[in-house]
């Protein structure tokens, strides 16, 4: 072998120079392999979904056959059911079994599965759907969750706990490694996860249904209570509408929560010697608080009914905003409360329509023009029930964050124009 004059001094440079040129050929050769790993990620879209599946639990088939169309892709064979397995196929047993119809093995794996009425069977879905691809080697794992179950549980009440956080940790055991979900009933519900959580915002279908109505510059964006305050002036921003802010007076709920002793700080700190009442510790109370403070000065407010409206909606379309729908008691409420102070036409605007119990019929014989809600749920039920539900199909934009995760693109183009406080 020739070397450089340099290394001809001693056997021992001499072998040391060997040894830096065999590293380097494992520098060379490592280099290598990163280079094709990602030609392999930067593939067309055709050649990328060739290692992608997608499969639809029963909660919303529909949903899953409208992605998969925008995708150009067919929806990946799957058996999902309620009772007997095997050898007790006949059995009236009511567990869950899921059976994957195709080989898995280093594929990304997308399972869609929503929130819906029977919402404990849709969860054992998807658990054992996607520990049914994790023992099937699947190199990654996506839940697309429009509407995540149990998300308003997101907080310790009472004597209770925090069921978002099981369903986090539930998940993650399963085997699930990503998760796309929409408008979570708060954000800080993502610390919950141990993987990345894409929370997708609705609100540009939104403002876009809103342009479609009517003179819709004569509305009023009303918040159906003080904490989304932040979220309905953001869209009165974009909209350049004006605001108004609906406070329901819970004032007998905290005292029950008082004289029970559940509620941990109490809401008022008393001095056993001199009785002063010290300060209010409670989120509750601090939200009741600045509500109240903005009570007065001529706004209106309805005693009876206990709702105290803070602005003016006389002669203006009313739309009353909030990110779910399930029980209607409070929103008809509300509604009655914004019709007698004079709104000409009352929409209730949401992301998730869950319509729990006689909610349909009761829309339907309330003073609500329109109900107008996203297909997050299934809604094919209840618009034929009810003339008044209307559907905004957020299909588009799950479809392209399917497609952007797939080929490793970035997904902060779904977030443009959007602020912070949606």
């Amino acid at each position: 072998a020739s070397y450089p004059p340099i290394y001809k001094r001693s056997v021992g440079e001499a072998a040391h120079f060997a040894a830096c040129q065999h590293k380097i050929a494992q520098v060379k050769l490592a280099a290598r392999r990163v280079h094709c790993v990602s030609d392999l990620s930067s593939r067309t879209p055709g050649q990328a979904r060739l290692g992608m599946e997608f499969f639809c639990g029963s909660s919303h088939v529909d949903l899953g056959v409208k992605i998969c169309k925008r995708l150009g892709i067919d929806p990946s064979p799957i058996k999902s059911g309620f009772g007997g397995v095997g050898d007790d196929s006949e059995s009236t047993c009511k567990e869950t079994h899921v059976e994957i119809g195709r080989s898995v093995r280093g594929r990304r794996v997308f399972l869609l599965q929503t929130g819906s009425q029977d919402v404990n069977n849709g969860i054992m879905e998807l658990l054992i759907m996607a520990y049914a691809c994790k023992t099937a080697c699947a190199q990654q794992i996506v839940a697309v969750i429009p509407y995540l179950p149990y998300s308003k549980q997101s907080k310790m009440r009472k004597r209770g706990s925090i069921p978002a956080k099981l369903i986090a940790q539930l998940m993650a055991k399963a085997g699930v490694s990503h998760m796309v979900t929409m408008d979570l009933h708060t954000k800080e519900i993502q610390g919950f996860f141990d993987f990345p959580v894409d929370n997708l915002r609705s609100s540009p279908f939104i403002i876009k249904y809103i342009q479609e109505i009517p003179n819709y510059q004569n509305a009023v964006i009303v918040a159906r209570r003080p904490e989304s305050t932040k979220r309905a002036s953001s869209l009165a921003e974009r909209l350049k509408l004006n605001i108004a802010v609906i406070h329901i007076d819970q004032s007998k709920e905290a005292d029950i929560d008082r004289e029970d002793g559940r509620c941990s700080p109490p809401l008022y700190s008393f001095d056993e010697e001199g009785g002063t009442p010290g300060r209010r510790n409670t989120r509750r109370s601090r939200a009741m608080s600045e509500s109240t403070a903005l009570v007065g000065q001529g706004d209106q407010v309805d005693e009876l009914r206990g709702i105290k409206l803070v602005g003016d909606v006389s002669g203006r379309i009313a739309i009353i905003m909030d990110d779910s729908i399930d029980e209607v008691d409070s929103l008809i409420r509300i509604a009655d409360v914004l019709h007698i102070r004079g709104a000409s036409r009352i929409y209730a605007v949401a992301t998730h329509g869950i319509f729990v119990g006689r909610a349909v019929e009761q829309i339907q014989e309330s003073v609500i023009d329109e109900v107008v809600v996203t297909n997050t749920v299934p809604q094919e039920d209840f618009t034929k029930e009810c003339s008044k539900i209307k559907t905004i199909d957020i299909s588009p934009l799950l479809s392209e964050a399917v497609r952007r995760i797939h080929n490793g693109e970035s997904m902060s183009y779904l977030f443009r124009n959007i602020s912070l406080c949606d």
